[in-house]
């Protein structure tokens, strides 16, 4: 069990389990007030098919998430999610090395990218499966490529799809957001409690 980060106004009604190692997502439900599992999925992530759209894509890997864990849990909500970076259309993953990640942040500073978190929640009894999609606008300001260089010297950029994280350290280099910043951390949380409401799964108490 995660342990919750503060009280946070929700509960859950059933038990709930997520389908992320990622700590990030893990700190955004648990400031809700949520007691959850983390069960990462085995599934691999598909290589993306030609014609297939990055919302298409990030989609496809969430619901296999979401499906792998519900496997494991039969009798869980399951909450599986999927986060890209993408430029120009093109799907820029996590960066092989140092040097991949210097390429990759030389082609977004100065400019505008999306990044796109699909979520899909697994009900109990498997019939009802929901699926919904965020996506933010983030411009990188231009920056000294040796400046780029001692942040991927961090370390940091080397685990991040797009070599940077929007929490971290990376934040310096971020000019400006358009759209949910939580959705661009990992988790679109103004649309997961909308759901978690309407199926629900949360509940809440009033004065």
């Amino acid at each position: 069990m995660y342990k919750r980060q503060c009280q946070g106004p929700f509960q859950a009604t059933c038990a709930l389990v997520l389908a992320s190692s990622s700590p990030r997502r893990q700190r955004l439900l648990s400031g809700l007030g949520l007691d959850f599992l983390v069960r990462p999925s085995e599934s691999q992530e598909t290589v993306p098919r030609p014609g297939e759209s990055p919302l298409e894509y990030a989609e496809l890997n969430s619901t296999l998430k979401a499906r792998d864990v519900a496997l494991r849990y039969p009798h869980a909500v399951i909450l599986g999610a999927d986060t890209i970076v993408v430029l120009d259309g093109e799907i820029l993953g996590k960066p092989r090395d140092k040097d991949h990640a210097l390429h990759m942040l030389g082609r977004l500073v100065g400019r505008s990218h999306e990044v796109i978190t699909s979520c899909c929640i697994v009900l109990p009894d498997k019939q009802i499966i929901v699926k919904f999609s965020a996506s933010s606008l983030v411009w990188l300001a231009e920056q000294d490529p040796d400046i780029i260089r001692a942040y991927v010297l961090t370390g940091e950029p080397l685990d991040k799809a797009g070599s940077y994280a929007v929490q971290g350290i990376g934040s310096f280099m971020v000019e400006r957001i358009e759209g949910s910043y939580s959705n661009i951390v990992g988790l679109p949380l103004d649309k997961v409690v909308k759901y978690f409401l309407e199926l629900e799964i949360l509940k809440y108490q009033v004065f």
